[in-house]
């Protein structure tokens, strides 16, 4: 069987000839192609790209940019029985493809396999929190997303409509998760490394500003919306436990602002305000292990709050139309 590696890429000039290669030697141990998703790179990423031999699709206006365009526009432009979704800065192991397709031949309703993420860059608390955390999407064994990538196979892409919701700017592979879970398929993760991820290395501050100005973080808003009236949405209320904490904190807004408009004495209710800010801190410090993790925390608590009606309101389009692209390289 052969297999789509498709690598996801946006200005990953510094890595995209490594992750490329890395593809390259998976596959000569089964056979297939490589077909590079540019959502619109102003770097030297599609010069570097069209050295090697894949396809090369990048999206054109009235196209833009999100997390779920990627990989759609990979599977609109692939050929193979399965799929290996990675990004432009993963270095693919070298006998994952091997594995997964067996674990693939040997459980037929699995409809994608995954593995290990190796994260190779950790000098920031986003990364700290994600290596560490006990998350279900982390462990091996069944799980209800393939976080990083994995290999999926066609049918069961095909039987669900679309790989990815061009609409999403974050949540995509929830959103793919929960729909062909809904169709009956399941997901699994094998306890072994699956890639190599070289990942963003600047201030967690300034992480959650760029995730903010890419959109990022209006995915979850935007996944509420794609599912409203699906009849998986109120499972995906229950597998989303962020979205109590996110109604969380709208009440503590809600409270603070009552404190402001209805206490006579505007410095008593701008210091309970303050309190309550710096007791929410304290609190997370303390089961973080850490005054520096503890307000990140809560400033990413307040950033993700505040994009989540955003995202909600935004306009969508059909996430099954083809995506506007031009082709710069064949595999030969």
């Amino acid at each position: 069987m052969n297999v789509s590696v498709i690598i996801k890429t946006l200005n990953e000039e510094k890595r995209i000839a490594a992750t490329i290669e890395s593809a390259l030697a998976a596959l000569e141990r089964t056979s297939g192609e490589v077909v590079i998703a540019d959502s619109g790179s102003s770097d030297r990423t599609i010069e570097i790209a069209s050295q090697y031999p894949v396809v090369i699709a990048q999206i054109v206006p009235p196209a833009r940019p999100s997390c779920g365009i990627g990989p759609q526009l990979g599977f609109q432009h692939s050929r193979k029985d399965y799929i290996c979704l990675i990004d432009g800065d993963m270095l693919l192991d070298e006998t994952f493809l091997e594995d997964a397709i067996r674990f693939l031949a040997e459980h037929p309703a699995i409809a994608g396999v995954t593995g290990r993420v190796e994260e190779m860059h950790i000098s920031n608390l986003e990364f700290a929190r994600r290596v560490s955390r006990n998350a279900p999407e982390n462990r091996t064994g069944a799980v209800d997303r393939m976080n990083g990538g994995g290999l999926y196979r066609r049918s069961a892409i095909e039987s669900v409509g679309y790989l990815s919701d061009r609409n999403l700017h974050g949540y995509e592979e929830f959103d793919l998760g929960i729909r062909l879970r809904s169709a009956g398929w399941g997901l699994y993760r094998l306890d072994r490394r699956f890639v190599r991820h070289f990942g963003h290395t600047v201030n967690s501050y300034r992480l959650l500003v760029r995730r903010w100005k890419s959109k990022y973080l209006f995915g979850i808003g935007e996944l509420l919306r794609a599912s409203l009236g699906k009849p998986y949405f109120f499972q995906l209320l229950h597998e989303l436990p962020e979205l109590k904490l996110w109604g969380g904190v709208y009440l503590w807004w809600l409270a603070c602002l009552g404190l402001i408009l209805f206490l006579p004495d505007t410095l008593l209710a701008m210091a309970a305000v303050c309190l309550s800010f710096a007791g929410a801190v304290l609190l997370v410090s303390f089961r973080k292990g850490g005054l520096s993790m503890g307000l990140y925390t809560v400033v990413a608590w307040f950033f993700h709050a505040a994009a989540l009606p955003i995202g909600l309101l935004r306009r969508r389009r059909q996430p099954a139309e083809p995506i506007e692209s031009r082709i710069f390289g064949t595999a030969t």
